[in-house]
């Protein structure tokens, strides 16, 4: 004969502790993945380059708060996104630079180029929930310079008039993320 056992209310007070953990850890889990998905399609270049590397580089630049000074630097003196691709730094000796070089694969592999590219990035910033991660932030903002020089640079109105708005979109999702309002 079979025995059952009746959980008493003890019993189940004991297990509840138990359930919220796990049910803490699946929605836990969850979470990741749906961040994890949402980091990715804001900037897919960075996870194609991620895994194409046979070195290690990391795609981004500032880790310390001098590495932000001098990103400040480099950007007051000059940058320039050439229409082959190519990004360089106006000042030779900031060029020359070790930490530059991480800047440059940024600028050249990551920063979306193409106008589809940049408002389907707008797109996925307008979606993004709470504050953007220090790379995304950093890429973002390298989007935005990169926008202001199309739209100067643009022969055409109707592209001038797109990128100014990108630009505009940008700022917005950079303030927003600055002042969380």
């Amino acid at each position: 004969m079979e025995r059952v056992r009746v959980l008493t209310d003890s019993d189940q007070a004991a297990m509840l502790p138990w359930r919220m953990a796990i049910v803490g850890l699946f929605y836990f889990c969850i979470r990741a993945g749906v961040t994890q998905y949402q980091n990715n399609a804001l900037f897919p270049a960075a996870s194609k380059m991620k895994r194409g590397l046979t070195s290690v580089v990391i795609p981004t630049f500032h880790s310390s708060l001098k590495d932000v000074h001098l990103l400040f630097e480099i950007l007051l003196t000059g940058v320039t996104f050439e229409a082959s691709g190519e990004f360089s730094v106006r000042d030779a000796e900031l060029a020359s630079l070790r930490k530059t070089r991480s800047l440059e694969v940024i600028c050249q592999e990551i920063v979306p180029r193409k106008l589809s590219d940049v408002l389907r990035l707008i797109a996925g910033l307008s979606r993004h929930a709470g504050h953007l991660r220090q790379e995304d932030f950093e890429r973002t903002l390298l989007t935005l310079v990169y926008a202001s020089q199309a739209t100067v640079n643009s022969s055409n109105e109707n592209q001038r008039r797109m990128w100014a708005e990108s630009f505009v979109s940008l700022y917005k999702a950079i303030e927003l993320d600055l002042t969380g309002e």
